[in-house]
């Protein structure tokens, strides 16, 4: 069969090497399959299929130092993941038939329980067979804590098979921001991630949910899905009928070739294994030494590291040899690996090499404060009508009187005539139009304290490249937050520190300890983000594209405004309906539609301005090597597709949700409620950037962009203010 593309030159930094116990490894997997049902009557397999698959040599390739019986453990998991594919594929995706599907997946959590004297389930079939035995033998190695993250990512794995089931029922295919986070459930790479926990070390409990943790696994998992996606793409979208392919979801989204799809995944493919070793390099030393990791806990987490960069090139060797996969005019060793004889591949080495770097150094590359004229403005897709708050004009004079008593005023970073322009107050009465003269005031008084942080940090640590005040500042900033009802441990001694104080106070007077943590845990988020930021700006570096979009929902404040939006439904929401994926889903789209907007609004001010780097229009120009119009409507036509999204959750999803879990009629309200709220806030959002001068060319002219004149810079307080906090949890 004609493939339908030319499989890219792919980036392989690492060679493959193959484990010694592989023979061993496919002998067990065998009979162990066979035991469980999986081979001869299943319907499924014959032991053709599974000597053809070889999952013994993908384990091999992609573990290659563990001993004989982890590798055969290991082995049997993939076989397991790979028969559970091809059973549901088999049984409810080529029906289809989503009621028996869910029906399927609702049994399988109750075959990893976190304690192993918990009594499971007899097994129905070979999947649960298989579950219920590999558990049993996975579980007595690891620690609790590895054991509920493996069983998160197990779950996810698995229940996101209804999202891909629901697609094909609609014939829908994925936005490219959709695909790569339901991917990230449904393809299984953050599962394959605990496994090289268990081949090599596990990761510290005390830096397993960090940042540059997090970004190791999801970068390993997007190149891991994106390879996949590549190899497999003639036998899920040509024989299977599969949406879910990174090639045909680019190839939808900008209405291109399927060649050029094919080389724009593999872009992003290389694009993330930089961020890989970016992160590696220079994030996860940080914080081993943040958290204060012991010599050995640090030798974990770079054996770790080593795992998966491991699997990604004992991962690629596998597809080039296996038999499931379009593997055809492929290149199966990196240039270097395959010199044999003078002159015979410096072409290849050479245009690989020079390719690679080319990619690398573009991200290093921008030339700030580049003239950029006006914001051009595209036509927004927004089917939600914005409504005010009766309280505005009232609201306005309390918060300049607030900002003026915590500071904020008084530092050089604003002063009156930039909070008028900024007109926060419009901002707080399109987002909750029908708040209490209080809730607006304390609305108002939460974006006016989160803009002007967003402000200060560049400005105050940016401008003396100090990253370590940066740091402290986070620190003290987190510790103004007690989530036990206690006074804050902190004498402030900024606007920020003092504004932040009074707001926890107010905020967080009826909350339970609980509540306050899940907020505080929102602000961290916020803050740690800025930080995030004035490192990049300091290396001059423009992210990552997925990175930045993944970032700039937190810099944007997104988790806080979500936290106070739940809360306000009260309990009559289950915890578990704010974690399933179709809610989850809604905000991620509704968040980035609004991060969006306001990259699109301030790009003038940001790139000609204030020299900034953290704006998707340029991230995207990085990127892909076009201007700036190319860029901005590759933007807005992602802008689009998220509130698309957004209105297809509301209308297809959310109500089969409410059905799954049997919500009460009062639930279902209160949902109805927090629904119209992210309405309300994505229209509002909207028309504060449309009105305000803040983002106006004739404002930015008129104004000096760094401290504010006859005002006193903003000072970082001194590190001796740290001595003595004390952090409560």
């Amino acid at each position: 069969m004609k493939q339908p593309f030319e499989l890219p030159h792919f980036y392989l930094p690492h060679p493959a090497r193959l484990n010694p116990h592989v023979e061993e490894a496919r002998a067990h997997s065998t009979q162990w399959a066979r035991d469980m049902g999986m081979l001869e009557g299943s319907g499924i397999w014959e032991q053709a299929d599974l000597d053809a698959h070889d999952y013994g040599l993908l384990c091999a390739y992609t573990h290659p130092d563990c001993d004989g019986p982890a590798l055969s453990l290991i082995t049997d998991w993939y076989v397991w993941v790979f028969f559970f594919d091809d059973h549901f594929l088999d049984m409810f995706k080529r029906t289809p038939d989503r009621a028996a599907g869910k029906a399927h997946l609702d049994r399988l959590p109750l075959f990893m329980p976190m304690d192993p004297a918990t009594p499971v389930p007899e097994p129905l079939n070979p999947v649960e067979a298989g579950l219920k035995d590999l558990w049993a033998r996975t579980i007595p190695a690891m620690s609790p804590d590895w054991r509920a993250r493996f069983a998160v990512a197990t779950e996810h794995l698995l229940n996101e098979s209804m999202w891909e089931l629901s697609n094909i029922n609609e014939g829908r295919i994925a936005n490219p921001v959709e695909y790569i986070e339901m991917r990230r459930k449904v393809g299984g790479a953050p599962w394959s991630a605990g496994l090289v926990e268990y081949a090599t070390a596990e990761v510290p409990a005390a830096v397993a949910g960090t940042r540059p943790l997090r970004v190791l696994m999801e970068t390993f998992s997007d190149a891991v899905h994106l390879r996949n996606d590549l190899f497999s793409y003639q036998r899920e979208v040509e024989d299977e009928g599969e949406n879910s392919n990174g090639v045909l979801v680019l190839e939808t989204f900008f209405g291109c070739t399927t060649q050029e799809a094919a080389d724009t995944v593999n872009d992003v493919l290389t694009s993330r294994l930089h961020q890989f070793e970016h992160t590696a390099f220079t994030e996860v030393p940080a914080v081993a030494l943040e958290k204060g990791l012991r010599p050995d806990e640090v030798a974990a987490v770079a054996a770790y590291a080593k795992g998966l960069q491991d699997w990604q090139s004992g991962g690629h060797e596998w597809h080039m040899r296996s038999s499931r996969y379009m593997n055809g005019g492929a290149v199966s060793a990196a240039p270097w690996q395959r010199l044999t004889g003078p002159g015979t591949s410096a072409s290849d080495v050479v245009a690989l090499l020079a390719s690679a770097a080319a990619e690398r150094l573009r991200a290093y590359a921008h030339v700030p404060f580049q003239k950029v004229g006006p914001s051009l403005l595209p036509d927004f897709h927004m089917p939600y009508q914005v409504a005010l708050s009766p309280h505005l004009e009232a609201c306005r004079p309390r918060l300049t009187a607030w900002m003026h008593t915590m500071g904020m005023l008084e530092e050089g970073v604003w002063d009156e005539e930039k909070l008028a322009a900024y007109d926060l107050p419009l901002c707080s009465a399109g987002l909750d139009p029908d708040a209490t003269p209080e809730a607006l005031d304390l609305s108002a008084r939460w974006l006016a304290w989160g803009t002007y942080g967003d402000d200060y940090y560049p400005l105050v640590f940016g401008g003396r490249r100090d990253l370590a005040a940066a740091r402290l500042t986070t620190a003290r900033l987190s510790a103004c937050m007690p989530v036990d009802g206690e006074e804050a441990p902190v004498v402030p001694v900024n606007a920020m520190e003092r504004g932040l104080i009074d707001l926890w106070a107010v905020t967080t007077a009826a909350m339970t300890p609980d509540q306050r943590r899940t907020l505080r845990d929102a602000v961290d988020t916020m803050t740690e983000s800025w930080v995030w930021e004035l490192s990049n700006q300091l290396q001059n570096r423009v992210p990552d594209p997925v990175d930045y979009l993944e970032m700039r929902r937190a810099t944007f404040g997104s988790d806080l405004t979500l936290s106070l939006c739940r809360m306000g439904q009260g309990p009559a929401v289950p915890p578990e309906i704010y974690r399933t994926g179709p809610v989850q889903a809604l905000e991620n789209a509704a968040i980035d539609y609004a991060c969006l907007t306001n990259d699109v609004f301030s790009y003038q001010k940001e790139i000609e301005y204030e020299g900034e780097m953290h704006n998707a229009v340029l991230v995207v120009q990085h990127f892909f090597g076009c201007d700036y119009p190319a860029a901005l409507a590759v933007v807005h036509d992602l802008m689009t597709q998220r509130m698309q999204q957004f209105e297809h959750i509301i209308a297809h999803e959310l109500p089969v949700l409410y059905d799954d879990f049997d919500l009460s009629a009062e639930a279902r309200a209160a949902m109805d409620n927090y629904v119209a709220d992210l309405q309300n806030w994505l229209s509002g959002i909207l028309n504060w950037h449309r009105r305000v001068d803040r983002y106006k060319s004739a404002y930015l002219a008129s104004r000096a962009h760094g401290f504010v004149p006859d005002r006193s810079s903003a000072t970082p307080p001194p590190h001796l203010l740290l001595s003595g906090l004390s952090y409560t949890e």
